[in-house]
């Protein structure tokens, strides 16, 4: 059933700062990569998440910066089906994959923190950075991007069809 799972499915808490911000990113590093890393669906969700609220005006400004469009985001909690359909989860926090694993089943293998593969002294968690000012939000912004590398490396050697 692997090869159906063609999902990254990035995960916080609201789905309005964090995970949308992961989503986008990632989305933008993919796109420059060939087939079939270029073809993943990219998908943010939040394990407290409501349905359609906007991304933060931080969240949104943060991507402004590198040229990425969050204005059309809306927010939606994680669901079965999502989980069914992924590949990969990424987590912003140790938390987030706890309430996975408690509330959900049929996880993929494969559910890692953002910033796990970017290897020893490095923290693996991303705090939220949600209610804070845009300093935070940036600081957010540069945690998920440092990042990307890592990602993309790992997902070279995972992710064949």
């Amino acid at each position: 059933m692997a090869s159906e799972r063609n999902l990254i499915l990035t995960i916080c808490t609201g789905n309005v700062c964090r995970s949308p911000m992961a989503e986008k990113l990632l989305q933008h590093a993919l796109a420059g990569q060939d087939a079939p890393l270029n073809q993943i669906e990219i998908v943010s969700a939040g394990v407290a998440a409501g349905y359609g609220d906007p991304a933060s005006a931080n969240s949104v400004a943060a991507l402004k910066k590198v040229k990425i469009d969050l204005d059309r985001h809306k927010s939606q909690p994680v669901t079965q089906d999502l989980i069914d359909r992924a590949f990969l989860i990424l987590g912003m926090t140790q938390s987030h994959i706890d309430i996975l694993n408690h509330y959900h089943t049929g996880l993929p293998e494969r559910v890692h923190l953002f910033r796990e593969f970017m290897g020893k002294g490095e923290p693996p968690e991303i705090p939220d950075p949600y209610g804070q000012n845009y300093t935070a939000y940036a600081a957010c912004f540069d945690s998920m991007a440092e990042a990307i590398p890592s990602l993309v490396t790992y997902l070279k050697n995972e992710y064949t069809i």
